[in-house]
């Protein structure tokens, strides 16, 4: 709750900042847009690169991105349904549903229907699969650190806030074109 919190009041502050005054720069121009200086085409090669060395190093428990995730969501206790899982991690319900068959016939993941709703299917890890997904973490620690190799704590820092300041600020824009399209 406290998270949420946080994440609500800097998205109101971008939004305000960005409704008092119009952005100092303009870093991207139409007709000189290159790929290799856009942000979000390298944050997506770096995604790349970091979900690539955790699927090789989690393939040894037999698991690869669309398993382990769900898996270590179970684990933090972030969602224990298919729709919770499906809105946290971003996948659309059907990939959740055959990567949650692929966990249950590893014997990772047992799946119990709500006896209040029927729609409702709550997700439990088994002994296997809380053993499995505590090995996550350090698995994602590790490649992490592989790819800041070389980086200053400052700048480890400086980096997290950044993202975090693009991430308000998409959802600043999301929140000011929610009021036009409703018009």
């Amino acid at each position: 709750m406290i998270g949420q919190a946080i994440i609500a009041y800097a998205i109101n502050i971008a939004a305000m900042n960005a409704a008092k005054s119009p952005s100092c720069c303009q870093f991207y121009q139409a007709g000189q847009y290159r790929p290799d200086q856009s942000i979000g085409y390298l944050m997506r090669k770096v995604l790349s690169s970091v979900l690539a060395q955790a699927d090789e190093q989690l393939a040894v428990h037999d698991l690869t991105y669309v398993q382990w995730l769900p898996l270590y969501k179970l684990v933090m206790k972030e969602g224990n349904t298919v729709a919770s899982l499906s809105r946290d991690l971003e996948i659309d319900p059907g990939s959740v549903t055959r990567s949650l068959d692929r966990l249950e016939a590893k014997g990772l993941v047992t799946r119990e229907r709500s006896t209040q709703d029927r729609r409702v299917v709550h997700l439990t890890l088994t002994d296997e699969g809380r053993k499995v997904a505590r090995k996550v973490p350090a698995v994602l620690a590790e490649v992490l650190n592989g790819h800041l190799e070389g980086f200053k704590a400052e700048e480890w820092q400086l980096l997290l806030q950044f993202l975090t300041r693009m991430l308000a600020n998409g959802d600043a824009m999301r929140a000011a074109a929610k009021p036009a399209a409703n018009r």
